[in-house]
């Protein structure tokens, strides 16, 4: 099959080792954010933080993380251009909700005279809420949607990228607590361009299931 898309799919691969010497582009860099930010998510809720760590200083502190576990992320921390932490609200309120109806309200998606109307969607929050407020297995879906909308993205824009799940979110959350802020991360993304010498990766073909495999159109 020949389309954009598919190609794009096709290129991309998970990088094993960064070329230190090369930078994302601020110009990149911005168009990643901003589709980090139109992201699709249930109920429109955006129960999320995405903290991109960019200067020396914040990835010698995602390095740091690394200090008790899953060391073999821990090259990426300094190697690559950036690394971003998708984040979630484990604890999403109807306050945090509001927010959502009341920025539809300013960009006019919602009627001013409907906002008690829109809170309607938020019930499907609370469906996923525990008796503790606890609502952690829901938000950090959302993230995921999220991450995944950044890959297909980095892989448009030919940048290389490593998800790690492989990351200690207890020292995150140490660490990173002032911008987390409540938040909590349990997946990262090193994004950079790989090098050409050492990411065995690279090179090796694409492999995946057959279609009639994964894929029933009835």
């Amino acid at each position: 099959m020949t389309h954009p898309i598919i190609e794009d799919l096709n290129n991309r691969y998970t990088a094993k080792r960064y070329d230190p010497s090369k930078r994302v582009s601020q110009e990149d860099l911005a168009v990643i954010c901003e589709a980090m930010r139109l992201s699709a998510s249930s109920i429109n809720s955006q129960p999320w933080k995405f903290i991109v760590l960019e200067s020396d200083a914040a990835k010698q502190r995602m390095h740091d993380t690394f200090a008790n576990k899953f060391q073999f992320n821990q090259p990426h921390a300094k190697a690559c251009s950036h690394i971003i932490l998708f984040a979630h609200n484990p604890h999403y309120t109807r306050d945090d909700y509001a927010k959502v109806v009341d920025k539809g309200i300013e960009d006019g998606r919602t009627k001013p005279e409907n906002r008690e109307q829109a809170f309607g969607g938020y019930s499907f929050a609370e469906l996923n809420t525990d008796a503790q407020g606890n609502n952690e297995a829901w938000t950090r879906s959302q993230a995921y949607l999220a991450l995944g909308n950044t890959l297909h993205t980095l892989a448009r824009l030919g940048i290389d990228s490593t998800t790690m799940e492989g990351v200690d979110s207890k020292l995150i959350g140490d660490i990173f607590a002032e911008e987390l802020d409540g938040y909590e991360c349990y997946v990262g993304l090193a994004i950079g361009y790989h090098h050409s010498d050492e990411d065995y990766n690279a090179s090796l073909p694409k492999s995946r299931l057959a279609f009639d495999q994964v894929i029933k159109i009835i």
